[in-house]
């Protein structure tokens, strides 16, 4: 399952944001990487790794910056090789819109191809490029807007955090039958796969239900359908440490991983039964 973290609030260390992603490691990963907006630069960095967090955390040595918003994310290869190339955040033509993605989008095929057609340059053999650049022909500077228009477009299972250079102020969270919290700080909020990533941050989270797409900013935040109705959501209150959080809130891995094995198995085949009956895709 791969991992996401997404970032906003005060500029923090790049360090704090690569610390919350090694305690989604146990979700199993074969890259990783991140995108980090810096206020300086007014520009985003992006690193990718091919293999465990700490090959992303030799490349980031040296580099002090203190970023935000930023995004962080651990991938398991669905469409596309074990590459750099195909590891994530994924960005537009333009370098502005980056997203982290957790989930297959279906009708990525045809999407891709529509985009080609009208100019786009892809980078990645992956689905979720198509994202960024749908939503660069939609982007007019209001991060939120874009992505409510972009989602009816997409098939399929997703968790998706967006960060946008020339929109710094948001970061957008989207759930569609994948798994994504907020977690709430005083002028801070994180997005994120689990629990466990929040937890050095804040006790305090929302849970997001299928459809529903949370707007943070450091003032605050909001959580909506995707037609734009606000949604009122109930602050949950974790009561775990850091070493508990690894574990779900589970007494020990064993029973957490013997607890998750229907997630594993949905995730596992998801994207992979098309609508028609006997048709399937297994490679």
């Amino acid at each position: 399952m791969c991992g996401i973290v997404g970032y906003i609030g005060k500029p923090k260390p790049i360090r704090e944001g690569l610390e919350a992603l090694k305690r989604l490691e146990y979700r199993g990963y074969d890259s990783a990487g991140m995108a980090a907006y810096d206020p300086k630069e007014r520009e985003v960095l992006c690193v990718k790794a091919v293999g465990k967090i700490e090959e992303l955390e030799k490349k980031l040595k040296g580099i002090h910056m203190k970023a935000s918003p930023f995004l962080f994310y651990t991938r398991w290869a669905t469409h596309g090789g074990v590459t750099e190339q195909n590891c994530h955040p994924h960005s537009d033509c333009k370098g502005n819109i980056w997203v982290a993605h957790n989930g297959i989008i279906e009708n990525y095929q045809q999407l891709k191809e529509k985009l080609v057609e009208e100019g786009h340059t892809f980078l990645s053999e992956t689905d979720t490029e198509v994202i960024p650049h749908l939503l660069e022909h939609v982007f007019e500077g209001d991060l939120a807007k874009a992505v409510q228009k972009v989602v009816p477009l997409l098939r399929g299972a997703f968790a998706l955090v967006i960060i946008a250079k020339d929109n710094p102020e948001q970061l957008v969270a989207v759930r569609n039958s994948a798994p994504l919290l907020i977690g709430v700080g005083e002028g801070e909020y994180i997005a994120a796969s689990d629990p466990s990533a929040v937890v050095g941050m804040t006790k305090k989270v929302v849970y997001l239900d299928d459809g529903e797409m949370a707007v943070l900013e450091r003032n605050g935040y909001t959580v909506q359908d995707i037609n734009g109705n606000h949604v009122e959501k109930k602050v949950d209150f974790i009561d775990w440490n850091i070493a508990d959080a690894q574990k779900g809130g589970y007494e020990h891995f064993m029973l957490k991983e013997i607890m998750e094995q229907p997630e594993g198995i949905a995730d596992t085949m998801r994207g992979r039964f098309g609508k028609e009956a006997g048709s399937a895709r297994l490679g």
